[in-house]
């Protein structure tokens, strides 16, 4: 199949083509190789926004990528062999794939969130969009092999080795270049706009130009026309990008959003309304769940902070509470001398500095100069930490990923008793003993296999129902730790000593179940979180 004479596409009035100058072989073997680079780094991108865009919506990130991966994977198969009778018209029909799977792939973002926020059906468009994406890469190896020899005849074991060096390097870019240069700057949105207008670029113009004279004049134009239809429809898109976002993002929140963005951690959307109270309603939802609302959260920021600091508090660490909501109850305490706060997302602790609702909730805590801010991994930070801390506040989200399930192992507890001075107290949020008791109690029993004397107790917060904690201790032989209050402890509007006396008894539908500690390789934790949260 080398030569014009199988290309069906090629011109019929022109005779042959002269064989090309070995100079100018190698640079249009160079420009195809560069197009195979490309379109690979597009193709990699496009796989993983859609596997982010689930992590986002859906969560459960181990269940959506291994149902991206899975399914492209398969229709890529189906593609190459679909794309077997196609090799002898394979300049036109590689131009075709490539006009097609820069609209595909470049609206793909677009085309899953209006399926999640407007249609209700997520699960099944991002299989149909999976399949069609991988059909369409699948295309393109058979079709780039036909035309890599047709520049220069070659071995195959050769020619298999050029194309598929070009098609993992790029891979590796796109892979790089998704976290790093296109989240951040664009979003995931017109992050992927922007890929499939380059996707367009360099599957359509460049290799339309390297076989210009092997194709028909009308093809040429159609397909030229075709791309040119595709940058203009992305480029439209592109621009109405912000206010489509707002308006589908504001179907899945009840109230007005005021402020959305997405990090290459998170979502995150902060609403406002007016309560049942008549007071101004603040909430703010990551990645879709609810953290905390404006109208009861000193609720849940009095119940996790001022039993752990009834002891010694000099120097206290917080991990998670990027919103600076438990920092300032922390900072309520003159003898509190330096406060570290540990959160993975620049961006969450940005908009506590900066942001004038979430300012008005945390008094401006992260402005005191008492305190450090550290943007880690915990788990990762906890390995190289050598400090040590009188009180250690846990506000972690739900471990309904495997990323904060780990954060939720008999390892990671381990850890955190290297920075724990003799006497200190630990409190962990554990979710609700009531919508989820096998994941709280998992939780308390992890913490008591890493090796800590627990006492758990839960208070009643509207906003999110009945919710739990579990207050720690290190040395698992000794007493559990007691649940009180500082003599000194600052005015509360919520907890007294009545309130946590009636704190530590649980309903009997309610109480210690038989359940697993949650480790690193056995994330149980994570489990009894998805199986539970399912029916709410």
């Amino acid at each position: 199949m080398n030569g014009p004479v199988l290309d069906r596409t090629a011109p019929a009035a022109t005779g042959a083509e002269r064989p090309p100058t070995a100079s100018r072989a190698r640079w249009r073997r160079f420009l195809l190789l560069f197009a195979v680079f490309t379109c690979a780094a597009c193709g990699l991108v496009y796989e993983l926004a859609l596997t982010a865009l689930g992590s986002y919506l859906i969560g459960n990130s181990v269940m959506q990528t291994s149902v991206v991966i899975s399914v492209m994977v398969f229709a890529m198969g189906i593609g190459s062999l679909a794309a077997k009778p196609l090799q002898r018209r394979a300049v036109g029909a590689f131009a075709l794939v490539e006009v097609l799977l820069a609209l595909v792939g470049g609206l793909s973002v677009l085309i899953l969130y209006v399926a999640f926020a407007w249609l209700r059906v997520y699960m099944p468009a991002m299989v149909v969009v999976s399949f069609t994406v991988g059909l369409l890469i699948g295309a393109e190896i058979p079709l780039l092999m036909t035309l890599l020899q047709r520049i220069r005849r070659q071995e195959a074991g050769s020619a298999v080795a050029d194309l598929f060096a070009a098609d993992y390097v790029g891979a590796l870019v796109g892979g790089l270049c998704f976290p790093l240069l296109l989240l951040p700057t664009f979003g995931q949105l017109k992050g992927a706009l922007v890929v499939g207008a380059v996707n367009a670029v360099a599957g359509v113009v460049v290799v339309l130009w390297i076989f210009r004279r092997r194709t028909r004049r009308a093809v040429r134009a159609a397909l030229l026309a075709g791309a040119a239809g595709v940058l203009g429809l992305l480029g439209t898109v592109y621009v109405l990008a912000d206010d489509i976002e707002v308006t589908a993002r504001q179907q899945l929140y009840r109230d007005p959003i005021i402020h959305a963005e997405t990090t290459p951690y998170q979502d995150i959307v902060v609403t406002r309304s007016t309560a049942f109270t008549g007071e101004p309603d603040t909430r703010l939802f990551l990645n879709g769940d609810l953290q905390f609302s404006s109208v009861d959260e000193y609720r849940y920021h009095e119940a996790l902070v001022h039993p752990a600091l009834s002891g010694k508090r000099s120097s206290v660490l917080i991990m998670g509470g990027g919103d600076a909501l438990a920092l300032r109850e922390v900072l309520r305490y003159d003898d509190v001398d330096e406060v570290t706060l540990v959160d993975l997302d620049p961006a969450m602790t940005r908009l506590a500095r900066s942001f004038g609702p979430l300012l008005e909730l945390n008094d401006r805590a992260l402005g005191d100069p008492r305190v450090t801010v550290v943007h880690a991994d915990a788990f990762t930070w906890l390995r190289d930490a050598t400090r040590r801390y009188d009180a250690v506040l846990i506000d972690f989200p739900d471990p309904d990923t495997a990323a904060l399930a780990k954060l939720y192992s008999v390892e990671f507890y381990h850890l955190l008793g290297h920075v724990l001075n003799p006497g200190s107290q630990v409190v962990v949020q554990g979710g609700s003993p009531f919508f989820a008791p096998k994941t709280y109690w998992s939780i308390a029993t992890t913490i008591g296999e890493a090796g800590y004397a627990t006492t758990a107790y839960q208070v009643d917060v509207p906003s999110f129902g009945n919710w739990g904690f579990v207050l720690a201790a290190p040395g698992a032989d000794g007493p559990p730790p007691s649940l009180r209050l500082a003599d000194d402890v600052p005015r509360l509007r919520f907890l007294d000593d009545a309130v946590l006396a009636a704190a530590t008894v649980f309903p009997v539908d309610r109480r210690p179940q038989d359940v697993r500690a949650s480790t690193l390789m056995d994330p149980v934790v994570l489990e009894y979180t998805r199986h539970e949260w399912r029916n709410y």
